[in-house]
């Protein structure tokens, strides 16, 4: 568990999973997504985040605000690309409260000091500009050759083009 000054990260309940459903299903959450997820799709990727958790101790985290699943927030290690990717995703109630920004800078802390990584990467479709704000709020830097084609979305699809973000661990 991680704690910020607003917000838990957390393991999944089981009670996360009607709002996850939720926020898969809604066009505005998967906005920058090839599609929104059905109820079995969100429920297999609950149990891979879930799994993952228990499994190696970190990996994405529910979060949550007095209580109440906002989203998530965490690491992966995506499966086309090397290195740990820090990603977040949250139900539109809880967008432009800095909630992304918060749980992010704790676990890259998370990620610097306890699992020791070298750098954290992310990326995101070129229009997602909401979430390249983000990954620039906390320090990650844009190096436009390194912008990629997403393997997993078909040639010619609107998401495909990504952008890629890097930050290095602090100098101790």
């Amino acid at each position: 568990m991680i704690r910020t000054e607003r917000l838990v990260l957390r393991d999944w309940r089981e009670s996360d999973r009607e709002p996850w459903a939720a926020m898969n299903a809604d066009p505005r959450v998967r906005e920058f997504f090839p599609s929104v997820l059905s109820r079995d799709e969100s429920d297999a990727a609950f149990d891979r985040f879930s799994s993952a958790l228990a499994e190696r101790g970190w990996g994405l985290w529910a979060v949550d605000l007095d209580g109440e699943f906002l989203g998530f927030t965490g690491l992966a290690n995506p499966h086309f690309h090397p290195g740990t990717e820090i990603g977040w995703r949250f139900a539109v109630s809880a967008w432009g409260h800095g909630y992304a920004t918060e749980a992010a800078r704790a676990v890259l802390e998370f990620a610097f000091t306890e699992l020791d990584l070298p750098e954290v990467i992310s990326f995101t479709t070129v229009a997602n500009v909401r979430s390249s704000a983000v990954m620039e709020r906390l320090g990650m830097v844009r190096d436009p050759a390194e912008d990629f084609d997403h393997p997993d979305i078909e040639a010619g699809h609107p998401q495909r083009p990504h952008v890629f973000y890097r930050i290095a661990r602090p100098a101790s």
